[in-house]
């Protein structure tokens, strides 16, 4: 029997917490130094190993959440310019977006901003959550709900916001009801 490859969600799935971190740090490195927070990789590593293990997080935290809220707010506030939630744009097709676009280069441009925002909105929750900030705990749960409605499994963007939450919420990722675990948490809070 031949093994199939291995998915991008996959591999995600696999990932410990301080690799997801790690990986997530690295995916906001530029735009976190555009922002004045310029980490080296030593710093993304202990505040990845803090994370994992539940310690305080090393001083650069603040400015991090800080500069990751100002990332997303950027995200949402360029989706509402096309009247979208999150949600609402992870269920539009370009094809509902025509008035935005009129020539093949409109349409690659809007498409490449619509993407970037969702990513940076879903990667920047989960950072975020990983960090100890669940305000934009209701981004991961529209991602993941998003995922099982219409695909019935997650994608990379939605196991790394499933990820993320379970760990913020200290939920088991085995329990059969971790979804609607992570819906009560991030509801009560």
């Amino acid at each position: 029997m031949v093994t199939p490859p291995p998915t991008p969600a996959g591999n995600a799935a696999g990932w410990t917490i301080s690799e997801l971190t790690l990986i997530l740090l690295r995916q906001f490195k530029r735009l976190l130094a555009e922002r004045e927070v310029a980490l080296t990789d030593a710093q993304m590593r202990e505040i990845a190993e803090a994370v994992a293990e539940r310690r305080p997080l090393p001083s650069p935290a603040p400015d991090i959440r800080a500069a990751l809220v100002d990332v997303v707010g950027g995200s949402v506030a360029r989706l509402r310019e096309w009247d979208l939630t999150f949600a609402a744009s992870l269920r539009t097709e370009m094809t509902d977006l025509t008035a935005l676009w009129q020539t093949t280069a409109d349409f690659l441009d809007v498409a490449n901003e619509k993407v970037n925002a969702e990513i940076r909105i879903g990667a920047g929750s989960a950072l975020l959550a990983l960090l100890g900030d669940a305000d934009h705990a209701d981004y991961l749960l529209q991602a993941i709900e998003h995922d099982l409605r219409v695909h019935g499994d997650l994608d990379v963007d939605a196991v790394i916001a499933r990820r993320a939450l379970l760990h913020a919420a200290n939920i088991p990722p085995e329990h059969d009801d971790w979804l609607e675990q992570a819906r009560a948490w991030a509801g009560g809070r």
